[in-house]
């Protein structure tokens, strides 16, 4: 059985090294889960499904249901402490420090410069779980119409699910009654 100790230091691991939030810290939740033998690569997007149904925080939902996963009430607790009080930590000295330079160009400069590898760190798992899970051409279509409405249209994740989840169903339905039918 895993130390609550050890659930903490590991998403501590993880909270102080993630820029980005949520969705950046996904590829480092894998290798550490992965490569402890606390979670295949087959579960993660089960996890990834739960965090991002339940309100709140992504990265924190994702720390609560891995944490419960691997030690319960505890092992949420855990795991959720040491996915944010880096960050928070981090947040505060950064505050104290850089309260006054705020609009000092060469800060905005460096903020700026760090957004690439965000987008970086949210669209390599991204493509990772869909190369695992789409085996079929309109699964790889869905997906990229998704990404795409989501990202240059600015379409709203809830009406693409929506529209996802009637359209599944619908299928289903007809899929259903023309077997029955023969």
């Amino acid at each position: 059985m895993t130390s609550l100790w050890k659930i903490f230091l590991v998403f501590a691991k993880i909270g102080a090294f993630t820029i980005g939030g949520g969705y950046a810290m996904i590829p480092l939740i894998r290798d550490e889960m992965v490569k402890r033998g606390w979670m295949t690569d087959e579960e993660l997007p089960d996890i990834i499904a739960l965090a991002q149904s339940a309100p709140g925080v992504l990265a924190v939902n994702m720390s609560v249901f891995a944490g419960y996963r691997l030690r319960g009430v505890k092992g949420s607790i855990a795991a959720t402490l040491g996915a944010t009080l880096p960050s928070f930590l981090i947040i505060l000295a950064i505050a104290m420090v850089f309260s006054g330079y705020q609009d000092n160009p060469v800060v905005v400069r460096i903020f700026k410069g760090i957004r690439p590898v965000v987008v970086s760190l949210i669209v390599v798992p991204m493509i990772r779980m869909a190369m695992k899970n789409n085996g079929t051409w309109w699964a790889w279509a869905i997906t990229a119409g998704a990404m795409a409405g989501v990202a240059f249209l600015q379409i709203s994740p809830i009406w693409i699910l929506l529209v996802l989840l009637v359209t599944g169903t619908a299928v289903s339905i007809f899929k259903e009654r023309r077997s029955r039918n023969g």
